[in-house]
């Protein structure tokens, strides 16, 4: 552990990438196993486990913690949790797998990324899932889509990872570990890590500068795995956050990270989930602002705020730091918040989704009160050249 930054979830990084002895073993060994394809989540959820974001995870869950994660966002140990990290396959695929032996975790091309000991293999109810983690059992939310996609059994157990998909934002992708030796280097141990999947704008920017006058630093943690497909691509949003961070951020209080994380949409139980991978990080304080990890109006507004309240604050580590909706305020001629701000609605500065999008695509940039203009032309030349 570091000195002097917050420990690790369940006290220590648990790393399951193997190193390169064992890695080469590994793959030999891999030839002579079964094989399970796996899609993007699982891959994402792999170099999570493999760097020890999803630490004190060895593998996919097993029964006991499953249960515990979907009915009381516990582990089996004790320690909060709050979102299943499952691996799942048909029924007709677990016939042929027997507890107590190794597959090999392949790629959509055939390439192993991990070999997992089969500890447990197990059904599970999908409609109690879906009601748990995302509150609702309707297949139009996103991540219930997923879960009543997947296969009918679960397995569980231990994983050694060993291959990571290709490294995009590289410069930008550090480890738990690697995190914490930057944070060491610059003398930082009140940090505050914010979770975002959008373009920071200014109500954005305003909270991370409220945040950032009671702690030593910033880490700025884009996801970049699994998104919805309206959400604005990774690599326009890391665009956007480097010229930010150029023109208004002071630089010596500031890291930009990426999370190679999957979205689930999972809303408040989300938000403790992004809480304990930052803690992981090294975070010790986490931003939690309005309708965090949301999708639809599944949550409530401040829903991610309240379940807070249902831990134990030193089981779970980390300390939330709840912002309201804030926005500018024409006549207190700043950013504010119903919080700080007395005046009436007709003053606040703010605008829909839908009317940025349309302004961006006509080529307009938002008000200066609403987003950075060098934030808007990246956004406008992205609109301007889409991906084919």
């Amino acid at each position: 552990m570091t000195e002097g930054l917050i420990a690790p979830h369940g006290g220590e990084l648990i790393i399951n990438m193997a190193a390169e002895a064992e890695r080469a073993e590994l793959q030999e060994h891999a030839k002579s196993l079964s094989q399970i394809v796996i899609g993007s989540r699982q891959l994402a959820d792999l170099e999570m486990l493999a760097i020890g974001a999803y630490s004190p995870l060895g593998g996919f869950m097993t029964r006991e913690d499953y249960l515990g994660v979907v009915n009381d966002m516990h582990l089996s140990n004790g320690l909060p949790w709050s979102v299943p990290i499952t691996l799942s396959v048909t029924s007709a695929q677990a016939e042929q797998i027997k507890v107590g032996q190794q597959v090999a975790l392949v790629d959509t091309d055939g390439v192993v990324q991990a070999v997992m000991t089969v500890e447990e293999k197990y059904g599970y109810d999908k409609a109690l899932e879906a009601r748990k983690v995302y509150r609702t059992e309707d297949e139009a939310h996103p991540g219930v889509k997923v879960v009543y996609q997947q296969g009918e059994v679960l397995l569980g157990g231990p994983v050694r990872v060993l291959a990571l998909q290709p490294q995009v934002f590289a410069e930008h992708r550090h480890t738990p570990s690697q995190a914490r030796a930057l944070f060491a280097e610059r003398g930082w141990k009140r940090v505050v890590g914010f979770q975002t999947r959008n373009p920071v704008h200014r109500a954005h920017e305003y909270i991370q500068k409220c945040a950032l006058e009671t702690v030593d630093g910033l880490l700025l943690h884009p996801l970049v795995g699994d998104t919805k497909g309206d959400d604005i691509p990774a690599d326009v949003r890391m665009q956007c956050y480097e010229v930010l961070l150029a023109n208004y951020y002071p630089a010596n209080r500031v890291i930009l990270g990426v999370l190679p994380a999957a979205m689930r949409y999972a809303g408040p139980r989300e938000a403790i989930f992004h809480a304990l991978m930052r803690k992981n990080y090294g975070c010790s304080h986490f931003i939690v602002g309005r309708d965090h990890a949301g999708v639809g109006n599944y949550y409530g507004t401040y829903d991610a705020h309240y379940i807070f309240a249902e831990f134990d604050a030193a089981k779970l580590g980390i300390t939330p730091m709840f912002f309201d909706h804030t926005f500018f305020c024409r006549t207190c001629d700043a950013m504010a918040s119903a919080k700080t701000c007395p005046h009436s609605s007709d003053q606040h500065v703010t605008l829909s989704g839908t009317k940025v999008r349309q302004m961006l695509q006509a080529g307009e940039i938002p008000p200066r009160e609403f987003s950075r203009p060098e934030v808007a032309q990246v956004l406008i030349a992205a609109m301007r050249n889409p991906r084919a």
